[in-house]
């Protein structure tokens, strides 16, 4: 049973979303597939909750109109870039009402669930409560001013209200104030030994440290109830009959994981099949894709719930980072995002042969997948990796291979000459079967990116191969009468031979990634998809001698400068517009008069006095060296001259500076504040840095050389 997170049917998903839970969840599936597993990979739009609801609002419209929208969309970009589920459900469906309403009750009726009432944010003005997402303020660790009551989207942080810093409402822009009302929760603290030993003892070794890392924070900080309901109109109702669920929904997060399960159920009708061994039966291994946002639901709430439920838990939970965009963090919001909508329309669907496309995607995004850090998607990059890699590389060898059999062995798989085998030939016949085991292996331990490599890898060494044997150079040796000896052709004839085997193997490994390229490729070799299925990797008979083989076709084509610099442009000309506040042709808006006006009314912070402001020591200082912090993406070490000092500051700057840009550079420094330890370093300092409308960082400096040590007052 294979999981991708739901995404939100609330706005288009950039290519980030696709990186991160739904590419390399089809990679594993469509390896699954070819080994004839029996394997199960359901998704589907999330389509409740509260930023549906804020969605409607900006388009003007209602909720449904707005997750109809979006899911239709979803699921046909999905389909466009090849993820291969086998269905892709939505949570508005009667079934999954069905389905979430019996999880509550079942848990509900246990005595699993607690009923307590608690004061929550309520709008005085619109007269309703606030589900977390209608509450917006300043983010207690990154000061990002519009960070949500549950999750600040800048730095990642899962957050509550309460924890906001001047926290509004984002229906009326006005302060929330707090009212009483009735919810049940879902008691995790009495789960905390059940989880320490599952994740930190069970699956410390084999879950990503990432994952275990963050689920070990969560549980050291001591899990607290989580409400499982909310105020709402629009989501899962309380079940009728339940007293006080009057008027009363399923909170998203617990609804939307149902969601799995509900769309299994959906899938099992459709099919004919029984659903419940994918979900009850012990031997069935259950493996979410999700992104690191959503690691504390898949990885902590998700799990209590399926225990008490009698459900199996997952066995793994192959979370991954951030993927950013030409040195920022990817975000729809702020325009800078290449949506998978606009990657399709650019690249696939304007041409003819757009599945090249499709592929060339995938290669580069699991090339530079975010497993174990963030990374970060450039289109010179994208450029480098098609050009480079997959053209000059993979397409060329397979290219190679089929012009020279048809010009030197008359477009035939020519015989393999046992008797006159090589080191070199029994080399490439052990590359073969050794990769099979390698890229395996990787697959099995969701190491999609060094998985790939091996592919290209074993590529390389059959043009190095092909090089060295130079087929061509022989066919020029030629007797008297004009024509090619026996023996020479012999030598061609197997050289040719293991690069059609090799090619045909290399349809079988590239498949789970590129399955458009492996089906292409199985077209030229005039043979049906069978051949693609696992067992048959490391195979050195893939061909039979004889067979005739088509023409070949080009796998890829170059990216060209122009397409580069075309989408460069377009990637800044958007986020332009969004910061001009102006909506690009076909666009909606992302803001609405509302939420502009509540961001006026809460420029400033809460007044001080005088006194407190003199407690601060500002200093200018001159910054002597930077360095990246060890496994520590946004963090910087700097070496900072006071004057009559040097101080180590360790900053979260990383994102947005490199260290060799910034060295030499005048900044201003609160001096006196206590030292910290982050990262093993002691940071001495803060340095002060300003942020513009983008979440662009810019340094706070003299406008002119001034001595370091500087007081600033």
């Amino acid at each position: 049973m294979i999981t991708s997170a739901l995404p939100y049917a609330n706005g288009p998903k950039h290519i980030g979303h696709l990186a991160g839970a739904y590419l390399p969840a089809d990679i594993y599936v469509r390896y699954l597939r070819a080994k004839k597993e029996d394997v199960v990979y359901v998704c589907g739009s999330d389509e409740h909750g509260a930023a549906i609801t804020i969605q409607a609002m900006k388009e003007k419209t209602t909720p449904r109109a707005i997750v109809d929208k979006y899911h239709a969309m979803l699921k046909s970009n999905m389909a466009d870039l090849g993820i291969s589920f086998d269905i892709y459900h939505r949570t508005s469906s009667e079934l999954h009402h069905e389905t979430a309403q019996e999880f509550f009750t079942s848990l509900n009726d246990q005595g699993d669930l607690v009923k307590k009432e608690s004061e929550q944010f309520y709008d005085e003005e619109a007269r309703t409560f606030l589900a977390d997402r209608y509450i917006i303020g300043t983010c207690p660790v990154c000061a990002n001013d519009s960070a949500y009551g549950d999750q600040c989207e800048k730095c990642g942080t899962s957050l509550s209200p309460e924890q906001l810093i001047n926290p509004r409402s984002t229906l009326s822009g006005n302060p929330p104030v707090k009212r009483s009302t009735t919810h049940w929760y879902l008691p995790l603290d009495r789960h905390e030994d059940f989880l320490r030993k599952w994740i930190l003892e069970d699956h410390k070794n084999d879950w990503r440290p990432t994952v275990v890392g963050q689920c070990k924070s969560w549980i050291d900080q001591g899990l607290q109830p989580r409400a499982v309901t909310r105020d709402l109109d629009w989501g899962v109702s309380i079940p009728a009959g339940v007293q006080g669920g009057e008027g009363k929904v399923l909170y998203v997060w617990f609804d939307a994981p149902i969601g799995y399960i509900s769309a299994t159920k959906q899938w099992a009708l459709d099919k004919g099949k029984d659903w419940k061994p994918y979900w009850y039966q012990a031997d069935t291994k259950l493996v979410h894709f999700i992104g690191k946002d959503n690691i504390v639901f898949h990885c902590i709430i998700f799990p209590v719930m399926l225990k008490l439920h009698g459900n199996i838990l997952p066995d793994n939970v192959p979370g991954n980072e951030f993927m950013n965009l030409e040195g920022d963090k990817m975000s729809t919001s702020r325009g800078w995002s290449i949506e998978m909508d606009d990657y399709i329309n650019d690249f696939v669907k304007k041409e003819n042969g757009g599945d090249m496309m499709v592929d060339a995607l995938r290669y580069y995004l699991t090339q530079i997948a975010p497993e174990t850090k963030d990374s970060e998607f450039t289109w010179k990059g994208f450029q480098d990796a098609v050009n480079s890699e997959l053209v000059a590389i993979f397409g060329n060898f397979v290219n190679r291979t089929f012009v020279l059999m048809h010009k030197l062995c008359n477009g035939k798989v020519p015989p393999l000459h046992a008797g006159i085998l090589d080191d070199a030939d029994k080399a490439m016949f052990n590359e073969i079967l050794n990769s099979k085991l390698k890229i395996q292996n990787n697959l099995e331990a969701y190491k999609f990116r060094e998985a790939l490599y091996e592919v290209i890898d074993l590529s390389r060494k059959g043009n190095k191969y092909m090089q060295d044997k130079q087929p061509w150079i022989l066919a020029k040796q030629v007797g008297e009468d004009g024509k090619i000896s026996p023996e020479t052709q012999e030598q061609i004839n197997n050289s040719l031979h293991v690069c059609l085997q090799l090619t045909a193997n290399l349809a079988v490994f590239i498949n789970p990634f590129l399955p458009f390229t492996a089906k292409k490729m199985c077209g030229m070799m005039k043979v049906v998809d069978k051949m693609l299925e696992w067992e048959n990797g490391g195979k050195a008979k893939l061909l039979s001698v004889g067979y005739s083989l088509r023409v070949p076709e080009l796998l890829f084509r170059k990216i060209e400068d122009s397409e580069v610099s075309e989408q460069v442009e377009k990637l800044k000309t958007k986020k332009a517009a969004m910061e001009n506040n102006a909506v690009p042709a076909g666009e909606q808006p992302q803001t609405t008069n509302t939420s502009i006006e509540a961001s006026a009314k809460v420029d400033l912070k809460p007044q001080i006095e005088f006194d407190d402001f003199a407690k601060i020591d500002l200093k200018v200082g001159t910054i002597l060296a930077a360095e990246k912090v060890e496994k520590a993406d946004k963090l910087l070490k700097l070496q900072v001259d006071l004057g009559s000092e040097q101080r180590t500051i360790v900053s979260g700057i990383a994102l947005h500076f490199k260290p060799e840009e910034i060295v030499g550079k005048q900044v201003v420094v609160v001096a006196n504040l206590s030292p910290r330890k982050m990262r093993g370093i002691e940071s001495q300092g803060m340095i002060l840095m300003a942020e513009d409308a983008n979440g662009k960082l810019h340094f706070v400096s003299p406008s002119s050389l001034i001595n370091a040590g500087s007081g600033v007052s």
